[in-house]
């Protein structure tokens, strides 16, 4: 609706309306532009986002999972060198 005024059809709206009415007309028309973008392109998009983060986060953690294991093994295999030197020694 106020995407289609003309200079004069504004003015003639705020020669009748006034001033501080037209523009809160206008400021209500760009809150609900707002939030029906925000409501409409927004939101889908961040749910999509979280649903990705979650799958990154879960593969961090099984990596991370993964790492301490290896790094387990590593430490056992390391001992059990130490002991086989420590018992060809003796």
């Amino acid at each position: 609706m106020l995407g289609s005024l003309d200079a004069e059809q504004l003015t003639l709206l705020i020669k009748q309306y006034g001033f501080p009415i037209v523009s809160s007309v206008g400021m209500g028309y760009f809150v609900y532009f707002i939030y029906k973008f925000v409501t409409d392109k927004l939101m889908p998009l961040i749910g999509e986002t979280n649903a990705i983060l979650i799958a990154l986060i879960d593969r961090i953690r099984m990596l991370d999972n993964d790492l301490i294991r290896l790094q387990q093994k590593v430490n056992v295999v390391l001992q059990l060198g130490e002991e086989h030197v420590n018992k060809s020694k003796t």
